[in-house]
């Protein structure tokens, strides 16, 4: 991973402009923002990201849709195009997932864990899952999300 003062945040994401994911990002990005620690955010969507995007990053948030039950073919197209170039590279970065469900959103969930094992990252908090329309509390859960990384990241702990 990269050396720097600054720690180092990547967003990929997945989802339609105007949708509930893209929604979601905004209030992760918010979150932070907000957080109000010296953290650099990058955030992309996962078929503009790349190696380079992973190899700077010094923790990861993975946005996506569920699609018949799973991820976004985005988010698997960004894993097939970086996992050999990053192979051993990327080891323990901490990352967290966050889905937009129309169902319950554990089949998505579970396949970007699965692959994560083989990244070999180290999950830092428990996925969010919101379900339909996001309400107010999931618009806070989402900023948390996003600061909660911030800050880990910053204080060094994650």
């Amino acid at each position: 991973m990269p050396s720097s003062t600054r720690p180092h945040l990547l967003l990929i994401y997945a989802g339609h402009a105007g949708g509930r994911t893209h929604a979601m990002v905004e209030w992760v990005k918010q979150g932070v923002a907000d957080a109000g620690e010296d953290v650099e955010l990058r955030a992309l969507p996962a078929l503009e990201a790349g190696v380079d995007d992973l190899l700077w990053a010094h923790g990861l948030l993975i946005g996506t849709p569920e699609h018949f039950g799973y991820m976004a073919g985005a988010i698997k197209d960004f894993f097939d195009r970086t996992f050999y170039p990053v192979q051993g590279r990327v080891d323990a970065l901490p990352y967290a997932i966050f889905v937009s469900a129309g169902n319950d959103g554990t089949g998505a969930v579970t396949s970007i864990e699965r692959i994560a094992l083989g990244y070999r990252w180290k999950q830092c908090a428990e996925p969010l899952i919101v379900k339909g329309e996001p309400s107010d509390t999931d618009r806070q859960r989402c900023a948390e999300l996003g600061q909660t990384l911030a800050a880990g990241l910053a204080l060094g702990v994650l």
